[in-house]
């Protein structure tokens, strides 16, 4: 074997073990389950930051730090996605932050192409909501493994047992906890841990800003502290015991069942189990499979894919950020990659990696990780970048629109920054850019998953391109891909009309409400109506 063959196969194998201790995830909630909190919670638990703030900053807690864009903060939501990278032990964690409010699932749905797990947030009073099951929906799809996190256990809520009928019941997935809480939601005393018995009695701390207190105790000594709240928590586990809601490792890893934790995320109760669970369970980074269908083995040359864009994170530089995940390699901050969209070179001096609003040089990195390119103007959501041979990843997919508005530049004196900015938030994947012949190129028309996204577009546009634009609502609701032969047909029909995709020029019918849609089809059998893609899950008809 050559020395050449032996570096090559050194090099894989230290890029095999770096991926291995990775933990590439996402958190996925419905609106206020306190996602937001959990971050900071988990990001606490494992030292990256001295003490947690609530959503709101209240008193003198600072804001979340995941949450950095002004209307975020403003508002108390997140809107944008954020990568955090934390070490914890021997493992790097990479937990890429999703947009908790309903309206901005499609970039959720991006991050969810980009992670191996996904952390399901349960609110202990509410259960499973409306955007928890669609973005569930979208992990079954992809046969992703999932941990159901039972948050706010520390407020009155449900009981335990009927929560996990729920999720067997609604969604088809199996739970199996890892733990137990004694007390009930609202009284939460401690956790037991089911595999080793052990109970953790949990000590708020002030605000909850620092690292909950956890006090082991021995069954006996729980028996005696708890009394009859030990009892009702022994007897329920032994239900667990006889029903056989025991971990299988086959099942998690198919997607087919649930670890279970129970928590409160703002006093930090449970937070550091959910981090030991994750780290010994979650898979690492594997091999993916390329647009052909075939693995890139994780140990090959560097090779990783966009999944999210970003412009003027950083005010004093206006610039524009790609997030990447390493799909496989070693990445060494300075080298040329191949921009395989477009043949070109692309260089990577600039590297950095996030938290939140904050940054910090990066200088290598492995399958799992995270790394932001900074000038990427030529990069766009989905592009391939490699090393060595050819490699293209599939592309993300683009979502269903169900919101529709007339953009137009208020002021004719900024039409070159009106066009920049809406640019811009097409390539970074904010709105969908649509144009069509009866309203030209100075009218585009801009499509959402949720309208809150055309707050962004109206924030965005005004703050950073100094262009404020003016937004018109139109009377549709659906979108279908078409194509060129159906198009003429369908455009002159009433409640259609059929718009270009600037970013891919593919062809699509806008109409006004299903059963227009219905009618349409039943007239037309033989024109192109194929429904949009959400995450690999087709939208319902």
């Amino acid at each position: 074997m050559s020395v050449t063959a032996d570096n090559m196969t050194q090099h894989s194998g230290q890029t095999a073990a770096e991926a291995g201790r990775r933990r590439t995830f996402a958190v996925i909630s419905h609106p206020d389950a306190g996602k937001s909190t959990l971050t900071e919670a988990l990001a606490l638990h494992a030292a990256a930051i001295s003490s947690a703030g609530a959503v709101h900053g209240k008193g003198d807690r600072r804001g979340v730090t995941s949450d950095w864009m002004e209307m975020e903060q403003a508002r108390g939501i997140s809107i944008t996605s954020a990568a955090l990278r934390i070490d914890y032990g021997d493992c790097v964690l990479n937990l890429l932050d999703t947009p908790g409010h309903a309206d901005f699932s499609e970039d959720t749905y991006r991050v969810l192409s980009a992670v191996d797990c996904a952390i399901m947030l349960l609110d202990s009073a509410k259960g499973l909501e409306p955007q928890t099951l669609k973005l569930f929906d979208v992990c079954r799809a992809r046969r992703m493994p999932v941990i159901t996190f039972v948050n706010k256990w520390d407020r009155p809520g449900r009981e335990p047992l009927e929560l996990l009928d729920e999720i067997e019941q609604r969604i088809g997935l199996r739970p199996t906890p890892m733990n137990w809480p004694v007390g009930i939601a609202g009284d939460f005393r401690g956790l037991i841990d089911r595999a080793s018995g052990v109970y953790t009695k949990m000590h708020r701390t002030p605000g909850g800003a620092t690292r909950a207190v956890e006090e082991e105790l021995t069954a006996e000594q729980a028996a005696e502290v708890e009394e009859e709240t030990w009892v009702q928590a022994s007897e329920e586990i032994e239900l667990l015991e006889e029903i056989g809601a025991g971990y299988d490792e086959e099942s998690f890893l198919a997607g087919e069942s649930s670890p279970v934790l129970f928590g409160a995320a703002l006093p930090n109760f449970g937070v550091s189990a959910l981090l030991d669970t994750l780290v010994s369970l979650a898979p690492p980074p594997g091999d993916l499979l390329d647009a052909k269908g075939e693995p890139r083995p994780v140990g090959a040359l560097f090779s990783g894919q966009v999944f999210k864009m970003q412009a003027n994170m950083d005010k004093a530089h206006r610039d524009r950020m790609a997030f990447v995940r390493v799909a496989s390699g070693r990445f060494e901050r300075g080298m040329v990659l191949t921009h395989a969209e477009t043949g070109r070179p692309f260089a990577t001096k600039y590297t950095q990696a996030v938290f939140g609003s904050e940054r910090s040089t990066i200088d290598t990195a492995y399958p799992g990780d995270v790394i932001a390119l900074i000038n990427a103007q030529a990069l766009s959501v989905g592009d391939t970048l490699y090393e060595g041979q050819k490699v293209v990843f599939p592309p993300i997919p683009s979502f269903a629109p169900e919101h529709f508005v007339v953009a137009r530049a208020l002021d004719s004196g900024r039409y070159k920054q009106f066009q920049r900015g809406i640019a811009q938030l097409d390539s970074e994947g904010v709105v969908q850019v649509l144009t069509s012949d009866v309203r030209g190129e100075q009218a585009p028309v801009l499509a959402a998953v949720g309208p809150l996204q055309f707050d962004v577009v109206k924030h965005r546009m005004e703050e950073e391109f100094r262009a404020p634009v003016e937004l018109s609502h139109l009377d549709y609701c659906l979108a279908r891909r078409t194509d060129a032969e159906s198009a003429p047909t369908l455009h002159g029909l009433s409640g259609a009309e059929v718009m270009k995709r600037r970013s891919d020029g593919e062809l699509l019918m806008l109409v006004h409400n299903k059963w227009r849609l219905r009618v349409i089809e039943r007239d037309h059998p033989d024109l192109t109506m194929e429904p949009l893609l959400a995450g690999g899950v087709e939208e319902p008809a």
